[in-house]
């Protein structure tokens, strides 16, 4: 039970909050050592902590540096629990499609993102950056996500988030997949235009929105 390991738990947690990659792989081979189920290491210490994280990057309590150093050590951290989790019979709740979109090189939002929706236990499939609407189609074609994230961080580029709507739509794919859209310029109004499934404003509120979307 998650009650007998309440202290490694929160030590897990704590070093995650405060991003010590190195630590935290001491901690999670610890938990494992003295008997966690790998399933409970990855809900009750893991992801918990990274909801903390997320709550604090909405309450602008912690900021983008943060966020990616906790990411960073949330990562090393299911390295070492991954052959464990998978073992145990573990999967992921189910997958997501992220990039950014385009004509449109950023990347940190994008990242946040992911790592965010790989703390809610997620699977995702990373496709970059300028990514081309065609190979996203293809990626849906051939993929079982259940949700697709698209990024864009330009006025000039926000456009094609609508063209990757309309090419799922004349792929005939579009009712696979649930399309959630974001980024500095994108509003609700905008999603609502170009017929996407969800907003949201930062990348706490879309790891917990994808989440939703796979209940």
């Amino acid at each position: 039970m998650a009650g007998d390991f309440n202290e490694v738990f929160n030590e897990i947690s704590e070093l995650l909050q405060k991003g010590k990659a190195k630590d935290i792989v001491v901690s999670v081979q610890k938990a494992l050592d003295e008997g966690a189920a790998p399933g409970d290491i990855l809900e009750n210490a893991l992801m918990e902590a990274m909801g903390i994280v997320g709550g604090k990057f909405k309450r602008n309590e912690v900021f983008v540096p943060e966020v990616l150093i906790a990411a960073r050590a949330m990562n090393k951290a299911t390295e070492t629990l991954k052959p464990h989790l998978a073992k145990a019979g573990v999967k992921p709740v189910g997958k997501a499609i992220i990039c950014t979109v385009k004509g449109d090189l950023h990347d940190i939002g994008k990242n946040l993102v992911k790592m965010m929706i790989e703390g809610k236990g997620i699977e995702v499939e990373d496709l970059g950056v300028d990514c081309d609407t065609q190979k996203i189609v293809d990626t849906v074609k051939a993929s079982d996500a259940k949700v697709v994230c698209l990024s864009a961080l330009l006025t000039t580029t926000m456009t094609a988030q609508k063209e990757v709507i309309d090419a799922l739509k004349s792929a005939g794919v579009r009712d696979k997949v649930k399309i959630m859209v974001g980024g500095a310029p994108v509003t609700q109004s905008f999603s609502d235009e170009i017929g996407a499934d969800a907003y949201t404003p930062d990348a706490a509120s879309a790891a917990e929105v994808c989440r939703a979307f796979f209940n």
